[in-house]
């Protein structure tokens, strides 16, 4: 099968074997995958042999021992394993079933949902408070649908004209520098200061900790989603008791052998909202039209084409956001679809 890696600091189509179904896994043909395009660029830099991607839709082709909530042949989303590839072999607690009214496209965002979703969870917000969303990449403009679909009061910041438009499109505060924020929280006095600040920007060399605790309210809550620097002041977060978080991926059972490898499930007593119930439910906001992934789509490629647009988004950032890949294979959805309509 062909798959996308980077290689010794370069984006590469490479031919791979044909993964083998596996008790608790799932094996899937993949329709599209989603690049993240911030941790992605940053693996293919970092990296001799990186894995890329994390998220995608497609079909189920075969299901090992212990799988029983989908089937062969049914439309699936797929979180936590290397993405852009033809074929998928997931554990079983990271394939969802795709709701109907959600196109395989929009599907393939489950994995950056999750992210987002769980990321909101760490907020621990509470209905109409106010949350700060630094960057507005693709995941900053989830964490913003989502919570602006939540009813909480949505101020972002970004430096990027197309990305504010974006966040203004769905009726939320777009900021183009650190006054205008300013100016933003204070205009409504009922709140002195946001409930929350999400840091989804990603630049290891820059810490914003001390202008996010700064935006806080007191006893606020800072939550590091990006791949960000973390240097704060003592004295700063005492002043106001803050605290400070770090977002795991998709929620409990990330990085979990028992859970992910093993097939273990959380007992929902004692676990609500595992990564693949975080998964489950930003599919359902996406069915529900409370959320709009189709408007965050900027480009679409094949995955032969995929390490060009690697390239394009290093040399023009501001055009990237929503990137989907696309797997015209016989017997992909889509290729049903076009005989269908034929």
């Amino acid at each position: 099968m062909r798959a996308v890696k980077g290689i010794n600091g370069t984006a590469q189509v490479l031919e791979l074997p044909n993964p083998e179904a596996l008790p608790q896994f799932v094996k899937v043909r993949t329709d599209y995958s989603v690049v993240s395009v911030g941790t992605e660029l940053l693996m293919i830099r970092s990296n001799e042999d990186a894995n890329l991607g994390y998220s995608a839709s497609g079909v189920v082709v075969e299901v090992g021992e212990g799988v029983t909530h989908v089937v062969p042949g049914q439309r699936v989303a797929c979180y936590g394993v290397p993405a852009h590839r033809e074929f998928l072999l997931v554990p079983k607690h990271l394939v969802v079933p795709v709701p109907e009214g959600v196109t395989q496209q929009e599907a393939a965002f489950v994995g950056i949902g999750a992210i987002a979703v769980h990321a909101l969870r760490q907020a621990e917000l509470r209905f109409g408070e106010t949350i700060i969303v630094v960057g507005l990449g693709i995941l900053g403009q989830a964490i913003a649908q989502i919570a602006h679909a939540a009813c909480y009061r949505v101020i972002g910041l970004e430096l990027m004209e197309e990305r504010c438009r974006m966040l203004e499109a769905i009726g939320a505060i777009a900021c183009r520098s650190q006054e205008e924020l300013q100016r933003a929280v204070k205009s409504d006095p009922s709140c002195n200061g946001a409930d929350a600040v999400m840091l989804c920007a990603s630049s290891r060399k820059n810490s914003m900790v001390d202008d996010a605790i700064s935006w806080l309210r007191d006893r606020g809550r800072v939550v590091i989603v990006g791949d960000t620097g973390t240097e704060f002041d003592r004295d700063l977060l005492f002043m106001k008791e803050a605290s400070i978080h770090i977002s795991r991926a998709g929620g409990p059972g990330r990085y979990e052998e028992t859970y992910e490898q093993q097939g273990v499930d959380y007992p929902i007593g004692y676990v609500r909202w595992t990564e693949g119930r975080n998964m489950g439910e930003f599919l359902r906001l996406i069915a529900e039209k409370r959320i709009d992934m189709q408007s965050l789509i900027t480009h679409e490629c094949a995955l032969d084409e995929l390490p060009a647009m690697y390239r394009s988004c290093l040399e023009n950032p501001q055009e990237s956001m929503g990137i989907v890949v696309r797997y015209d294979g016989p017997g992909s959805a889509q290729a049903t679809d076009s005989l269908d309509k034929g």
